[in-house]
């Protein structure tokens, strides 16, 4: 026998039956239960909370809340954040507090269309300007992303110019608003032509407060059509008839004039209250001459 064991006496007093059957020191184990379960936090389902990163590897997240169990995440819902790390803080949605392995289950990512949804609503509620990230082209328009939701951008909510090029905003971060929100479908439709038209308005009518019949100005072509040219003159549209194009007889204007080209223009008449705007082209060359200036490409 080793000294040790000599010098250890057995407990008299103790019993140990009601040791294991959890009811020592005269306390029950459903009452040591409740206990414990008091010192955690109560955790509701459908609900988004903060957590505290626990452990992070490639393939999850695991997140303490305060409950009696953590929850596990996969990693790839952390993928806009590659900086993450334990000890951070992060919403999550409380999806199950105890599935059938008494596991509790939790979601980032619907903790984050949770809170994004609300931030959403208010920037419509407020007309505030918001940032968007352009994901890429759909049919009529492109998909932004803002606050983590999938919004429409309307081909014709991109510009106060029709856009050929809709490549051209794939990958880009602009400012938008938010026009409509379908809350059956949570939908939401977003204009960046809505920034920028209160503006131009100013511009146009400050533009037209200045026009006068037989000025001359510079415009750029924006846009051709069979009935004749639209020029950008700085922030107003004027139309150039195809009439008023060239002395002869034009059957196409694409033969006189070409996209995006700066030319010169004769203001013929305006009316300030429908900020209409004709121009000619033709009058600034000798009567009889088959076409009107030479363009000079921008």
């Amino acid at each position: 026998m080793s000294e040790l064991t000599k010098n250890v006496q057995p407990l008299q007093d103790f019993d140990w039956d009601q040791f294991e059957n959890g009811t020592a020191a005269n306390v029950s184990k459903e009452e040591l239960d409740k206990a414990y379960d008091e010192t955690l936090n109560k955790v509701s389902e459908h609900q988004v909370v903060d957590g505290t990163v626990i452990s992070v590897d490639k393939k999850e997240v695991v997140v303490n809340i305060g409950y009696k169990s953590d929850g596990i995440i996969p990693a790839s819902e952390f993928r806009y954040n590659p900086d993450l790390k334990a000890g951070d803080t992060v919403e999550v949605y409380v999806e199950n507090a105890e599935d059938k392995k008494g596991q509790l289950v939790l979601s980032h990512k619907k903790a984050r269309m949770s809170k994004s949804w609300e931030r959403v609503n208010a920037a419509l509620e407020a007309q505030e300007i918001i940032q968007g990230y352009i994901k890429c082209r759909t049919k009529g328009g492109m998909i932004v992303d803002v606050f983590g939701i999938e919004a429409f951008l309307p081909g014709s909510q991109i510009d106060v110019h029709p856009i050929r090029d809709y490549d051209q905003f794939v990958g880009k971060t602009m400012e938008f608003k938010v026009v409509k929100i379908n809350q059956e479908f949570r939908n939401v439709v977003v204009s960046h032509k809505a920034l920028i038209e209160a503006e131009l308005e100013a511009q146009k009518q400050e533009i037209i407060g200045k026009l006068e019949k037989g000025q001359i100005l510079e415009g750029v072509v924006k846009n051709i059509t069979s009935y004749g040219v639209f020029v950008d003159l700085g922030g107003v549209d004027g139309l150039i008839h195809i009439t008023d194009l060239s002395w002869g007889r034009v059957d196409d204007p694409h033969k006189v004039v070409e996209l995006d080209q700066k030319i010169n223009v004769v203001i013929l008449d305006f009316d300030e209250e429908k900020k209409r705007i004709a121009l000619g082209l033709k009058q600034l060359t000798p009567l009889g001459a088959s076409t009107c200036v030479q363009l000079r490409s921008s």
